[in-house]
């Protein structure tokens, strides 16, 4: 899995899809082989985050949404390569009943097939045939309310502050062509705070529902969609930028100090001042970083 380009999600497609698509059932999900790359998925995030946050919603609020038996589409902006990883260990921890399918590039599924035993459908990217299979696959998701369909809207990597947020057509054409269901929009980043190590932060805006007579075409949905995701890209990064642990929930914590080697120096100091030993760079036995800061 040391391939940069092996969890790389597909482009969602500029191409347009043709009319009249034939039925496709998604591929069969193994919940063995899930639950084992996840055990390969949670330590990675331990040992390369310093924690997986969830930004807390407003008082009366939840801090993210309610899916019920809905049908969803899930989709997201792109920062980096650990975005796949990012979506499963939150769709874990938050409905662990759900399967998680989405597009990725069929060349890196070609390199990981075991990806498609745990929800990854390969398509082809920039071609009418692989436009054509991510809408059959996201109908297919929008008939079943086991599961979630994640897809990194932009396509390609993109700096979580750069604005006007765009996001390719296909979401839109997925959107208008799904029946009932959720459509929610989700932000990704990893800044850096105080540890040695990133944050990876997320947060969701508010779910919009798919069909139930809505009139809107492919068009109005990616510019509906585009807002959406940019109001919440906002909201997290006004939220990053305050560096407050307090402002999120944590769903996974990582690793904390800043090396083996050091963190003796700052146990012994601790111990013979008789305090309880912290391994985060914001401790109070601290001195070194207090007098960096």
């Amino acid at each position: 899995m040391d391939d940069a380009d092996g969890l790389h999600q597909a482009d969602p497609q500029t191409v347009a899809a043709p009319r009249g698509l034939r039925e496709e059932p998604l591929p069969p999900f193994s919940h063995t082989l899930y639950h084992w790359f996840m055990v390969y998925v949670r330590r990675s995030m331990r040992r390369h985050f310093h924690a997986l946050r969830l930004l807390r919603a407003p008082p009366g609020a939840a801090d993210h949404p309610d899916l019920g038996d809905q049908p969803v589409i899930l989709y997201t902006n792109h920062p980096g390569w650990w975005d796949p990883l990012v979506f499963f260990t939150v769709a874990q921890t938050l409905w662990p009943k759900r399967l998680n399918y989405g597009p990725i590039d069929a060349a890196a599924l070609g390199k990981y097939r075991f990806l498609e035993r745990i929800g990854l459908v390969g398509i082809e990217p920039g071609s009418r045939k692989g436009a054509a299979r991510f809408l059959r696959v996201a109908r297919a998701a929008g008939r079943r309310g086991d599961v979630i369909f994640w897809v990194t809207a932009q396509g390609e990597f993109a700096d979580p502050r750069q604005r006007p947020v765009s996001i390719r057509a296909g979401v839109g054409h997925a959107a208008e062509a799904n029946e009932r269901g959720l459509i929610v929009p989700m932000a990704v980043e990893y800044p850096f705070w105080s540890e040695r190590l990133p944050e990876a932060l997320v947060a969701f805006g508010a779910p919009m529902v798919m069909g139930s007579g809505d009139q809107r075409d492919a068009h109005e949905w990616t510019r509906l969609l585009e807002d959406r995701l940019e109001a919440t890209q906002d909201r997290l990064a006004a939220a990053a930028l305050q560096r407050d642990p307090a402002l999120f929930r944590t769903l996974v914590a990582g690793d904390v100090g800043v090396g083996w080697a050091y963190d003796i120096g700052r146990r012994v100091r601790a111990w013979l001042r008789r305090e309880r030993f912290d391994p985060s760079h914001g401790g109070a036995e601290d001195d070194a970083a207090r007098t960096i800061r």
